[in-house]
């Protein structure tokens, strides 16, 4: 059970303050390690930031040593009520810069926080010295952080890390999205179409291409988060890719399946096939800006499939 933090004693403060400077020095490292293949610069600004952790734990140490004796009480954030969670962004591989950044802005709110909290916690001279000098270099270290990034990241530097973030952004979201985008809109074109026609009911038509669309996503989802795991491909984590791909093939089904909720059936066709061809334009556009595809042959590869898938599903409606 945790404990409240107005009934810790001063040695109990002194031992948490050690474990919260210990633990964000950890994590701080395991953001430059894990930055450093895609942002170098990034990473030696975490770098610089577990030795000044470091550092701050050694001062408390000393001080504890002094006031307490040698022996520390393992207390830890989770033993006290009140800390926020800390999800575990660092165990996923690559990091986000943009992510990790965030994180650290957390955690330098929250030490301060705790700092500025314990001051009215202890009576000895020393220990209160030092928890406000701790408190004032968490309320600078976003400063600290801000003057290290003008410094190790240059204009040149800071372009180098977009791009390598626009890199990973289309390797993790961009192509399972497209992929499935691509799969919902093309595939399920054929069994919705062809029901529309060979049955000339709206509703029918309706419940074909909402279940391809459902089972397409399905299929698409699980087929990309077995398809790697990207540990070596550095395309994130397998099941937040396979989220991603089967939500948007879903959603390229049902683009064209919800004008068949208009019960005539002329008009849900033509509004169904508006949306086709409007499908197929964002999907040539998206082509040619996050894959370096010329716009022209992009919309030719794609909307020649997406009709020639069309005009299948149409044939056999009619036979």
């Amino acid at each position: 059970m945790a404990k409240k933090f107005k009934d810790l004693t001063e040695p109990e403060i002194l031992a948490l303050a050690i474990s919260l400077e210990e633990e964000d020095g950890r994590i701080y490292g395991e953001f430059a390690d894990g930055l450093r293949q895609d942002f170098p610069a990034t990473a030696e600004i975490f770098t610089a930031m577990q030795a000044e952790e470091n550092g701050h734990r050694q001062a408390l140490i000393e001080t504890f040593r002094a006031r307490f004796g040698e022996h520390i009480p393992l207390i830890r954030r989770q033993d006290v009520a009140g800390f926020v969670e800390r999800r575990p962004v660092w165990l996923l591989r690559p990091l986000g810069v943009n992510v990790v950044r965030k994180q650290a802005e957390i955690m330098e709110l929250e030490t301060r926080q705790f700092y500025e909290r314990a001051l009215s916690r202890v009576t000895d001279a020393s220990v209160r010295k030092l928890l406000g000098d701790l408190a004032e270099v968490e309320r600078q270290h976003s400063e600290k952080a801000a003057s290290l990034e003008s410094s190790l990241l240059p204009p040149e530097v800071r372009q180098q890390e977009e791009i390598a973030r626009r890199r990973l952004f289309v390797l993790q979201i961009v192509q399972p999205g497209l992929a499935g985008l691509m799969d919902g809109s093309v595939s399920t074109l054929a069994p919705l179409f062809a029901a529309a026609f060979a049955t000339n009911a709206s509703q029918v038509a309706f419940l074909v291409g909402l279940a391809a669309s459902i089972g397409a996503g399905i299929s698409m989802g699980f087929a990309e988060a077995l398809s790697d795991d990207g540990s070596m491909t550095g395309r994130g984590h397998p099941w937040v890719r396979g989220l991603v791909c089967g939500l948007m093939t879903t959603a390229g089904g049902l683009g064209h399946t919800l004008p068949f909720l208009i019960p005539k059936f002329h008009l849900a066709v033509t509004v169904a096939f508006i949306v086709v061809l409007c499908e197929l334009g964002l999907i040539s556009q998206i082509r040619h800006r996050y894959m370096d595809t010329p716009f022209l042959a992009a919309a030719f590869q794609v909307v020649v499939g997406g009709l020639l898938v069309f005009a299948s599903g149409v044939l056999i409606g009619h036979a």
